[in-house]
């Protein structure tokens, strides 16, 4: 039987506890994974409760602020907030199983459960800061231009898109109305693929499997759907772009960029204006002369790996938005910052979890809200003051928009009666 006691004393050292498991011994396996999350990931696992706690009034606050019901988190993201420690331990399940069984040597288990692991807490800190920025960002909307929910009419501030694109579209995340400003849709991970029914759906979809995923796309006005599968990107070309990094040094990171660049080439997609466009804007960045030399250097050197800022760099040659923003937690040094302001990338950096350091950011995005796309509008009074309108608009035996109309038009046709019953 696996012995619980002085566990806690021993986590530190969690391959002593190794010989003591069992595979159905459910109760054991469950407290050495917790051993070993704790004494590998101990210290990442308290950054993330700090991170976690902020993030959660973060989300408090707004929801009030914009006139929310609730917010909805991804499945992933949501399960880590509630508890990260067993969130971790749960990506060890199998391999506590399979090293209980002896399926996996100590080395084998040690190396596939802490990679598990560190992915996991990589991953869900990014959703955490991300998703921070994003509700600071709607949060300061709200504060300082008065901000509301006008979508989803259900009420709820979407930062998760599962099954959101099934229709064949790819609908806003959410989207808010300035008061007196207009409208500004929100897109997050997009584009991303659609559900589609046959080979020709699939044929005409394919563009929005390798395209290139930003963090969120922002447009001005009230925009339904962003797909436009004949044009070059297949999506409508953003207004502004806002790419987060939680990193402290993510400028000196690198990733294999595939998508589009990970295959070889026909003539008839060398035709195809999409991927040709996408391959300019690769050789562009990689100062290259022409996409067929993007190409040759990607082929010859057997990938593409691309440094941070040349990703973000060509987000903005690809998708070109009017505005696109580089928000980072730390400070980015002076020759990064330089190189991604001449090619028109806004750094908004050093900002921690100050809501004010992202001012710019919203201050940018007051300034492009418009009323396109915009049917309608609702308005927002107290629910006392809806209810004596509703009660008037009954005794008259009309809809309480033709009252409110009337009583518009009579207020400004004797605007000094107005004066005198709002007691100005």
């Amino acid at each position: 039987m696996f012995l619980l006691g002085g566990l806690l004393g021993v986590c530190s050292d969690w391959r002593r506890l190794v010989p003591g498991l069992r595979d159905d011994d459910d109760r054991g396996l469950e407290e050495f994974r917790r051993c070993f999350v704790e004494a590998l990931f101990g210290e990442e696992v308290a950054e993330a409760k700090r991170w976690i706690s902020v993030l959660r009034d973060s989300l408090e606050e707004v929801v009030g602020l914009v006139g929310a019901r609730a917010v909805l988190l991804p499945k992933e993201l949501k399960s880590f907030i509630n508890d990260p420690l067993h969130h971790l331990m749960k990506k060890i399940f199998i391999y506590s199983h399979d090293l209980a069984k002896g399926k996996l040597s100590l080395e084998e288990f040690e190396r596939t459960a802490t990679a598990a692991v560190r992915t996991s807490i990589r991953t869900n800190m990014r959703s955490i800061y991300e998703s921070w920025v994003l509700v600071k960002t709607a949060s300061l909307l709200a504060r300082r231009w008065r901000a509301r929910l006008l979508y989803p009419e259900n009420g709820s501030l979407l930062l998760e898109r599962s099954g959101r694109q099934r229709s064949g579209g790819i609908p806003p995340n959410f989207v808010l109305y300035l008061r007196g400003l207009g409208a500004l849709s929100f897109f997050l991970e997009a584009p991303r693929p659609v559900g589609w029914g046959d080979t020709r759906d699939l044929a005409r979809a394919w563009k929005l499997y390798v395209a290139l995923r930003p963090d969120m796309l922002v447009y001005s006005g009230y925009v339904q759907d962003i797909i436009r599968l004949g044009s070059d990107p297949p999506i409508e070309r953003p207004d502004v772009i806002i790419e987060v990094k939680e990193l402290p040094d993510w400028f000196s990171r690198s990733r294999e960029v595939r998508g589009p660049f990970a295959a070889a080439m026909t003539a008839e997609e060398w035709r195809n204006r999409w991927i040709r466009g996408l391959w300019a804007g690769l050789a562009d960045v990689l100062g290259v002369e022409s996409p067929e030399s993007a190409y040759e250097h990607v082929r010859r050197r057997k990938g593409l790996r691309l440094t941070e800022q040349q990703i973000v760099k060509l987000y903005a040659r690809i998708y070109r938005p009017r505005f696109i923003f580089l928000v980072s937690r730390e400070r980015v040094p002076g020759e990064v910052r330089a190189e991604l302001e001449d090619a028109g990338v806004e750094v908004v950096d050093g900002v921690g979890f100050s809501e004010e350091r992202l001012a710019p950011v919203a201050e940018r995005l007051a300034e492009i809200a418009s009323y396109r796309g915009v049917q309608g509008l609702p308005l927002f009074v107290p629910a006392e003051v809806l209810s004596r309108l509703e009660r008037i608009a009954a005794d008259l035996g009309v809809e309480p928009e033709r009252v409110l109309e009337a009583a518009i038009r009579v207020a400004a046709e004797n605007r000094d009666a107005l004066r005198e019953a709002l007691g100005a």
